[in-house]
């Protein structure tokens, strides 16, 4: 069986994203419009972070067999910085990845036109202010660090048991929701952040730019760290293949 091409991949993690960030980030403003809640207590909480387990599911076992389904900036950078994606390809999934992640932002205001979308915005998220930027930075980084590496020990390493990757991905995701969200929303992913947030500005919805930095330096440096952790005590023996180095599906979130 011939393996997909690099367009394929790219546009399956266009798709994946799209999915992640219309589902998941999603699920925030229509919380926002169904409940009229914003802060969210507990029970929107696990609502969203449920949204965003599921809509991990569906694209980690749609798409993950084509591309590994990173769907995720951080997680593509991780697998580069540890010699498992190539520099092309890495590039080339980051672009794709953003695409999606416009195409999710543009599909939540399609299904929101005539609700006021610019008030309730496309799913973007801010930082506590009572946690301050810092504070939201260094969440990020521990969140995405999870993540990440649950994604090398579930999906990277090739002794993983087959066929749990999208279900334990989706889950830790849910769970570092729980416990991030108050502070940052728990974005964990930069794509899930940029599209929403700037299409959100170009609308004219509450955007959250002058934080634009915390979502994108944060799971980023979470994911570095989570993979060479991962490096460290797990002794990754995968071989390197360009798109993705993984026997299961690799993922992100958030």
């Amino acid at each position: 069986m011939s393996s997909p091409t690099l367009s394929q991949k790219l546009t399956a993690e266009a798709l994946g994203t799209a999915i992640l960030v219309f589902i998941g980030a999603g699920s925030v403003p229509l919380t926002v419009f169904l409940t009229g809640k914003n802060p969210f207590g507990s029970a929107e909480l696990s609502t969203i972070s449920f949204s965003f387990a599921f809509a991990i599911f569906a694209a980690v076992y749609s798409v993950g067999h084509i591309s590994g389904c990173h769907i995720n900036p951080a997680v593509t950078i991780a697998l580069w910085a540890t010699r498992k994606v190539d520099s092309q390809t890495a590039a080339g999934y980051i672009v794709a990845q953003l695409v999606g992640a416009f195409i999710g932002a543009g599909l939540t205001l399609v299904i929101l036109t005539g609700n006021d979308p610019q008030a309730l915005g496309l799913g973007a998220v801010s930082v506590n202010a009572n946690a301050g930027n810092l504070v939201g930075f260094l969440a990020e980084v521990i969140g995405t660090a999870i993540l990440v590496f649950t994604v090398f020990g579930a999906a990277v390493d090739g002794r993983a048991p087959a066929g749990f990757a999208g279900i334990v991905i989706g889950f830790i995701v849910y769970g570092i929701i729980i416990l991030v969200g108050p502070i940052t929303g728990a974005a964990l992913n930069p794509a899930r952040q940029i599209g929403p947030d700037l299409l959100g500005a170009a609308i004219g919805a509450k955007s959250h730019l002058d934080q634009l930095w915390v979502y994108i330096a944060g799971p980023i440096a979470g994911g570095l760290v989570g993979a060479f952790l991962y490096e460290f005590i797990g002794h990754v023996r995968t071989a390197t293949v360009p798109g993705a180095a993984v026997r299961e599906p690799a993922h992100a979130e958030g």
